[in-house]
């Protein structure tokens, strides 16, 4: 608040005590040892439910809070051995049936979103971590099993992020760092750092956004396309926020001409699934939104739905609610077709999906049709989108 309203804001105006108030990063409790036994205390610290998020303290969640545990993975060194000799060994078919309940989740997370999910991942989560903490296990298996946890981190930090629990998911991020040091796998951390990028720019730390994709990107040596692919779109998204166009479309050719050279023998991993062409044509049809360039926005959200199918989704909703944006905002409105998109999106968020995120897109979209709310059909619109947008 103080920062939006460029003046100091005291407790006392909030009508919180003075007196006991802890104030803290959202990496609290997390300054560990960048080792596979620092990597499980992260993991359990930040899936304990209400962990150092109890009434007395507030965590702040800006400036270089977003940005120094990234500094901090990319120049920690991954554990030489981090083999086990703790319980009955573990055999790697147990990992591929955890990795196997990973996937399901994953997808489950696309139809229903963060609500309905993330409470499934961090049980499944809990079982990973009481493998890693009870089990013996080779070097090699160690690693693939804090694989697993990292990338349950970054889908418990998705989720949360999604249903707008920033410093929640920057937490469940920060954990997933330390496993993807443990597990030795760059990939996995890039991509979490991605997605701290889109959380900053959603959070106006705009800056903060375009370092971050930029470390993921100088980070990850690109043996796999779609995981590249991936990274170069959270560049692009970070500077379309930051109104920089030379930068956002360079980003954009990079993704695109990458995603063509996705062929089977990269060995692209599995929770690259989701960055499909669909997926890459509504990434850049959000990027030319933020730049106001609504001819290639609306070409490209157009290309995403089409190749989406019928499916019901939250990326679906999402793009709806954007293509609609585009009709309003365009010089001459089209508010027949914006609302026809509307509908829908408030269709999917109502009765399918559950997304803050995507619910925020809505709340735009009404905003934008403000100043036509005099026709009959934007006030009907805005009725049937009332409950949604008040959550």
């Amino acid at each position: 608040m103080s920062e939006q309203l460029h003046r100091t804001i005291s407790l006392d105006e909030l009508g919180w005590p003075e007196d006991g108030l802890e104030v803290a990063p959202a990496s609290a409790g997390l300054d560990l040892p960048w080792s596979s036994a620092g990597a499980l205390q992260a993991a359990e610290v930040v899936n304990e439910s209400g962990e150092m998020m109890h009434r007395r303290m507030f965590i702040t969640l800006l400036g270089s809070a977003l940005t120094s545990p990234a500094h901090e993975w990319l120049i920690a060194q991954s554990p030489q051995d981090i083999a086990s000799t703790t319980g009955r060994p573990l055999s790697g078919k147990v990992v591929d049936h955890l990795d196997a309940v990973t996937a399901s989740l994953r997808r489950m997370d696309d139809h229903l979103g963060s609500g309905q999910t993330l409470g499934l991942v961090r049980q499944h989560l809990s079982t990973v971590v009481g493998v890693l903490r009870g089990r013996s296990y080779s070097d090699s298996i160690g690693r693939r099993l804090h694989a697993t946890a990292g990338e349950l981190l970054r889908l418990a930090g998705w989720l949360s992020f999604d249903g707008g629990h920033h410093i929640q998911a920057q937490r469940f991020w920060i954990a997933g760092l330390y496993q993807a040091n443990a597990a030795g796998d760059r990939g996995l951390g890039a991509n979490i750092l991605g997605f701290m990028s889109c959380q900053a720019k959603d959070l106006g730390q705009l800056r903060q956004a375009v370092t971050l994709a930029e470390t993921a990107r100088a980070s990850y040596p690109a043996t796999s396309p779609r995981v590249a692919t991936i990274l170069d779109l959270r560049a692009a998204e970070a500077y379309a926020n930051n109104r920089s166009v030379t930068d956002t479309r360079r980003a954009l050719d990079n993704a695109f001409g990458r995603f063509t050279d996705s062929r089977p023998e990269h060995g692209d991993p599995d929770w690259s699934y989701w960055i499909n062409e669909a997926q890459a044509h509504a990434q850049a049809g959000y990027c030319f939104v933020k730049l106001g360039d609504w001819p290639r926005a609306r070409d490209h959200l157009r290309t995403a739905l089409r190749l989406q199918g019928n499916e019901y989704t939250r990326e679906g909703a999402l793009r709806n609610a954007l293509l609609a944006t585009t009709y309003v905002q365009q010089e001459q409105p089209e508010l027949d077709k914006a609302l026809a998109l509307g509908d829908q999106a408030v269709q999917t968020l109502t009765g399918q999906v559950t997304s803050a995120r995507c619910i925020k897109h809505v709340r735009n979209l009404v905003g934008s049709l403000a100043p036509y709310q005099r026709t009959s059909a934007v006030r009907r619109f805005f009725q049937d989108a009332k409950d949604l947008i008040a959550m």
